[in-house]
């Protein structure tokens, strides 16, 4: 018997539930083939192309559903999000606003509409425009403001952000996650009692909610009890034992309270490794290769400001740069591998969240370039995808060796309200070639520096393998 659309369509998510996505995709693209006028088959290849990075391919796919007809807001998203990823902006933000026009309570894309904007532009009331018409109209999901929220934070805003969240959280049954984020941006603005009460009632709510419990740890650390965030975070810990968020605030309780355990964690000598770049095939020396590699990743940048959400101040973030296939980014792994093998001998195996996990081998989980201008920085922060994170320099502003630590990577300052304050132990001289590999959960940012010159970076999450 034939297979029919629905079968097919079925089997292939299946495939992809399960993880065999190479699998999924081949049966999605028979489907598209045996049912060429189904813009249903089309939009299934275009969603997995996009998911996989595949954004020119996604894009075209996506095109061809619309063109048969279907104008659902799913497909328009995959269409944003597509051409988005593959450099055109303009019509990003055109596929957006067909998204909203049909569906304006569709949060993911009102979050990433605004973004879009921002990110192009730096204007705070344009980015916030549509959000904000959608907050106003009929049958509006009170939702919107935590997309709002989100936005004033990364704006520099948190004051702002929190406003926006106030009626929503004060109403019954507020939601778990806005709760928490209320709680967090109540410790981060200086309110740890507020921060307290809101986080309380997400946990009453949802008492075995990961992000409930961290929130509520969050805010007892803000408040100044070490030992009772410890309480929650250590059994959170052996439930998630791969959660760098949870052992990154761990580590700060540990810290506060001068258990030892703290130096398991947070070792520089034996975790925090920075090497030089191997010389990939094609290129004579390093600094031939570095420089290529800067061109090629300058002329790729193509925002004004940074994203939402992330840990970049005055610059901007290229996501996803080692799917770009120009000569010198595509030749990178080759350039990791040295340092990347040195690395993984050096931190060896044993026990510890780092060590237990080291199969001798990994794999890039995420990659991205941050584009810093003067003054800029990154605020301290962790990577929950990753397990060894990392900051590849391309380009280094002068100040960086001006005698100060102007542009360094730092280490160990957490990223949290905490009440007593914990300021950054080790810190690393940023030069062009030199890659840093680290635990993804210990708490990193950068130093402000000053100048004319931008400081241009490659960063990437790596797994076990």
């Amino acid at each position: 018997m034939l297979a029919t659309l629905d079968s097919l369509t079925r089997e292939a998510g299946q495939l992809r539930a399960a993880g065999r996505i190479d699998e999924a995709l081949s049966l999605y693209r028979q489907a598209a083939l045996r049912f060429p006028s189904s813009g249903v088959a089309l939009h299934n290849v275009a969603g997995l192309l996009g998911d996989l990075g595949h954004h020119p391919e996604a894009a075209q796919m996506a095109a061809r559903a619309l063109k048969t007809g279907l104008d659902a807001p799913e497909t328009w998203l995959v269409l944003a999000r597509a051409e988005l990823g593959r450099g055109e902006l303009d019509a990003a933000r055109r596929a957006y606003r067909e998204v909203l026009r049909r569906r304006p309570n569709e949060l993911p894309a009102q979050f990433e509409a605004a973004q879009l904007v921002w990110m192009t532009t730096g204007d705070r009331v344009e980015a916030l425009r549509g959000v904000e018409a959608a907050a106003r109209k009929p049958g509006a999901d009170p939702m919107l403001c935590m997309v709002k929220a989100q936005a004033l934070e990364s704006m520099g805003d948190a004051p702002s952000a929190l406003a926006a969240l106030t009626e929503r959280a004060a109403e019954p049954g507020c939601p778990v996650p806005l709760l928490a984020y209320a709680a967090h941006l109540a410790a981060e603005t200086g309110e740890p009692a507020a921060a307290l009460s809101f986080a309380e009632r997400g946990v009453r709510e949802a008492p075995v909610e990961p992000g409930a419990l961290e929130a509520l740890a969050r805010a007892r650390l803000a408040a100044g009890d070490a030992l009772g965030a410890q309480d929650i975070l250590e059994p959170l810990s052996r439930r998630f034992p791969a959660n760098q968020h949870v052992l990154a605030m761990l580590a700060a309780t540990w810290r506060l309270t001068g258990d030892l355990r703290y130096r398991s964690l947070f070792d520089y000598r034996r975790f925090v490794q920075a090497r030089p770049l191997s010389v990939p095939p094609g290129w004579d020396n390093l600094q031939v290769y570095v420089a290529a590699l800067a061109a090629e990743l300058r002329a790729a940048h193509p925002f004004r400001t940074h994203p939402f959400g992330h840990s970049l101040r005055q610059g901007s973030q290229l996501p996803d740069v080692l799917r770009r296939t120009s000569p010198a980014i595509a030749a990178f792994p080759d350039a990791l591998s040295g340092p990347l093998t040195a690395y993984l001998t050096h931190i060896g195996q044993g026990e510890g969240p780092l060590p237990s996990r080291n199969t001798g081998r990994a794999a890039i989980a995420g990659s991205w370039s941050v584009w810093l201008r003067p003054g800029g920085y990154h605020v301290d922060h962790v990577h929950q995808d990753g397990w060894i994170s990392s900051a590849c320099y391309v380009e280094v502003p002068g100040a960086v060796r001006a005698g100060g630590r102007e542009g360094w990577l730092r280490f160990g300052r957490p990223g949290l309200a905490v009440a007593e304050g914990l300021s950054a132990e080790h810190w690393i001289r940023p030069e062009p070639g030199l890659v840093a590999l680290f635990p993804s959960y210990m708490w990193h940012g950068t130093e402000p520096f000053s100048g004319e010159d931008p400081r241009l970076t490659m960063a990437f999450d790596l797994v076990p393998v």
